[in-house]
């Protein structure tokens, strides 16, 4: 099937609606193109991640949507501290820094997604350039036509193979993030005096640990109302990380959790290694989370980042470690870096050149800085 733009817009097929596919449609629809976004989950996508920094690249992006005023819908930390094993504040940094939340950040651009251009269940399983148009075909048997199709898929995309099918793989590097997302009013006092209101650290050996305070599901920003973000980098093997998407009922290979997949045995045993190897505080704050989630750690940069007429973005681009902060916010560059280059009157093909010439590289660097940041860490 074919969409039909009207004027001189493009038909654009978008694999992927989480952020990165949200990032993209909000501003490709902003420029009257036709877009279609294809989503693989059969109920949207809300709570799968936790707190994002508000980094520059996301509040430019809504600005340029219209929705500048949701970039101050944030919780500052004062200051940065770092914690000894007892609890204790070794450190002290009186850096200010906002937090935002992904959930709210993700309702605010669904909402400028129509449910007619959002499709939930549609699982692409190939993507081709076909010369004059690109291809999409769903798992239904269903196939789409384009003028354009982005790749938004994040690590695990289907649409780098038709970009760079030699070079398509995550490399798996040896650790892992649990998290937990939980009220802040669920922390026990003694914890919630040392967490709340500041960016908190600890590191140990192949543990590295951090926790934050982000808006509530709505945005809520007043006290009581904000919820704690907790990461928790633990070092584990491949063998480790098999067994462990086993016990949790999901698909060999699979390479991350949601909330409530964990059994209850695995929730006790995190818990119960939380109050042998981290600050209390911290300990408290895993122990106060009932569905904590995982995700594993790869690193990932594509050759190129587009073909023909297939462009990538975001993590179907280049994996990024979150040490680094900057995954949403490089989404949300791609993003205003591709609506950019398809509005200078050069074709698709030109678009797209142009595009990879001027993000590629910043992948590489952010993806380096990834990789210095985790060997300081020693995870």
């Amino acid at each position: 099937m074919r969409a039909t733009p009207a004027g001189d817009s493009l038909s654009i097929g978008i694999v992927g609606g989480s952020l990165g596919g949200l990032f993209a449609a909000s501003l490709l629809m902003r420029r009257g193109h036709h877009v279609t976004v294809f989503e693989r989950s059969r109920t949207g996508l809300e709570r799968r991640g936790a707190g994002l920094v508000a980094q520059q690249e996301i509040v430019d992006l809504l600005q340029t949507v219209g929705r500048g005023a949701e970039a101050r819908v944030g919780v500052v930390a004062t200051e940065r501290i770092t914690l000894a094993r007892d609890g204790r504040v070794l450190t002290s940094d009186p850096t200010p820094q906002t937090q935002v939340s992904w959930d709210h950040t993700y309702a605010v651009f669904r909402s400028l997604v129509s449910p007619q251009a959002y499709r939930l269940g549609q699982a692409v399983v190939a993507v081709h350039d076909r010369g004059e148009v690109a291809t999409v075909e769903t798992a239904t048997g269903e196939r789409h036509e384009f003028d354009l199709v982005v790749g938004a898929d994040g690590l695990g995309s289907v649409t780098r193979h038709a970009v760079a099918p030699d070079d398509d793989r995550n490399q798996y590097v040896g650790y892992i993030t649990w998290r937990g997302l939980i009220p802040e009013t669920a922390l026990p006092a003694d914890a919630a005096r040392t967490l709340l209101g500041r960016f908190v650290f600890f590191s140990g050996p192949h543990v590295h640990m951090l926790g934050y305070l982000v808006p509530g599901a709505g945005g809520e920003t007043e006290p009581g109302a904000r919820r704690c973000s907790w990461v928790w980098y633990r070092s584990m093997s491949p063998r480790e990380l098999a067994e462990l998407m086993r016990q949790s009922g999901r698909p060999a290979g699979s390479f991350s959790t949601a909330p409530g997949d964990l059994p209850s045995e695995l929730r006790e045993r995190l818990v119960a290694e939380a109050g042998q190897l981290l600050p209390p505080p911290f300990a408290a704050a895993v122990a106060a989370e009932p569905e904590p989630f995982m995700q594993a750690i790869y690193d990932y940069v594509a050759p190129r980042m587009t073909s023909g007429r297939i462009a990538l973005l975001g993590d179907a681009a280049a994996v990024v470690r979150p040490h680094t902060a900057m995954g949403a916010a490089k989404a949300a560059g791609d993003a205003l870096a591709l609506a950019a280059s398809l509005g200078l009157g050069l074709g698709v093909e030109a678009a797209l050149a142009h595009y990879e010439a001027e993000r590629l590289p910043v992948a590489r660097a952010i993806s380096d800085y990834g990789r210095r940041i985790a060997r300081s860490l020693q995870l």
